[in-house]
């Protein structure tokens, strides 16, 4: 099935039948003049004054419980880079839809036009009451730590960077199955990461949570290595000692993640590898290397890429809205790594789960292995699984607001979603 899209196609899709991807729409009746005393002026006065007492009842009379704000200034926009607040619209549009479509959360695309740190969060913070969790996405690096790490910190709510997290969380399912199959243990895997930037960043950080130990980082000018002087402090996190050149990274690494651009890696730095690697080339929409260029050389390689005509897609779209959807139903008051790691394991599991006939009609035969190490997007069981397991992660970890968790009875909850 092609998935090939023509530019005409694309704009009339984003203009008809109305401008745009999102609307708004009730979810209470207002039909009668008692239904609009209930709605505003004079019945509105009784929420608002619970509420003045207590903030927490905002989540049990309002939409916040189930509001997620996708906040982007359009800095670092899919494959376009700084092209702007209001051009990544249409974007920021697209991850509310997916937020919706796939996880019935309801979401606000906000594009704010700041790039200045200080003013960006003073914002964001200043809005933060509306929402239940707040997707920030597409802001570049390094600023895009920085601002993270500040509004987590000073939040009461869920704030992830899905650029760097997802991409973290999705990887790390597929590294799970990955070394499953090879019969390897992850602490004993030698580790290239081809890209420095926020997803690289953040899935160096939670490899390292798996357990790996030897990981090797190169960026634009090569290794990051002890020797170098010009490293920013994400960087120094993971300078190496043990090789200073591609090529002596690369030999007998286990795995390769390239998150930069096509040609940072070559067949040549393949061919270094073990006989059995781990190789996830997901820059997009160009993997570093195409899957047939790998087993060219490597035929036994476990191959993933961003794109979906390719098996083993790393989408994010496996991730956020479940993690978003877990992290609201318990009114999580962060998304911690306890809870990452808990839908990286879900996702893993759920591979290895015959699929349903209802996907097998529409994709053909999909079995755990080589060539399906994590879901596809449109496995439904998603909600369940990864939503379930990141709702109990916080629970499990103490950053949950609701207090009585009944897992199975959360689980039947969201398959009646379905």
């Amino acid at each position: 099935m092609s998935t090939k899209v023509t530019k005409e196609e694309a704009l009339n899709y984003h203009r008809i039948p109305t401008p745009g991807k999102v609307a708004i729409a009730t979810t209470t009746r207002l039909e009668t003049q008692k239904d609009l005393s209930l709605a505003y002026s004079p019945g509105v006065a009784f929420p608002c004054e619970e509420i003045a007492k207590d903030p927490a009842l905002a989540f049990e009379y309002t939409s916040k419980r189930n509001l997620v704000a996708v906040i982007s200034n359009g800095t670092a926009v899919l494959g376009l880079g700084n092209i702007g607040a209001l051009a990544s619209k249409p974007v920021m549009e697209g991850k509310a839809v997916l937020f919706k479509k796939f996880a019935a959360v309801d979401s606000f695309d906000i594009e704010v036009d700041e790039t200045d740190i200080n003013k960006f969060c003073d914002i964001v913070k200043a809005i933060s009451p509306t929402f239940g969790g707040i997707n920030l996405e597409d802001i570049k690096a390094p600023e895009c730590f920085e601002i993270e790490r500040r509004l987590v910190e000073e939040l009461e709510i869920p704030v992830m960077h899905d650029d760097q997290h997802g991409t973290a969380i999705i990887t790390s399912a597929a590294l799970l199955n990955a070394v499953e199959m090879m019969d390897k243990k992850i602490e004993d895997l030698k580790v290239v990461v081809v890209g420095a930037g926020a997803a690289a960043i953040a899935c160096s950080i939670m490899y390292k949570e798996l357990g790996i130990k030897n990981l090797i980082m190169c960026d634009s000018k090569g290794v990051v290595h002890s020797g170098r002087t010009d490293l920013n402090k994400y960087k120094l996190n993971f300078v190496t000692g043990s090789c200073t050149t591609m090529e002596e990274a690369f030999t007998d690494a286990d795995m390769v993640l390239g998150l930069s651009k096509p040609g940072t890696f070559t067949v040549e730095h393949i061919k270094l590898m073990s006989e059995e690697p781990i190789v996830f080339a997901l820059a997009n929409p160009t993997p570093e290397l195409f899957p047939e260029e790998v087993k060219a050389v490597r035929p036994k390689a476990i191959v993933g890429t961003g794109r979906s005509d390719y098996a083993n897609q790393v989408n994010n779209v496996l991730g956020f809205p479940y993690i978003f959807r877990g992290a609201l139903d318990v009114q999580a008051r962060t998304i911690n790594m306890h809870m990452k790691k808990a839908a990286a394991q879900a996702i893993a599991n759920l591979a290895k789960q015959p699929i349903s006939d209802e996907l097998r009609a529409s994709f053909g035969e999909l079995n755990y292995g080589r060539e399906y190490i994590i879901p596809i997007p449109f496995d439904k069981r998603l909600m369940v699984e990864v939503s379930a397991a990141v709702a109990n992660g916080a629970v499990e970890s103490g950053v949950a607001r609701v207090k009585e968790f009944d897992l199975e009875k959360y689980r039947e909850k969201l398959a009646s979603m379905i």
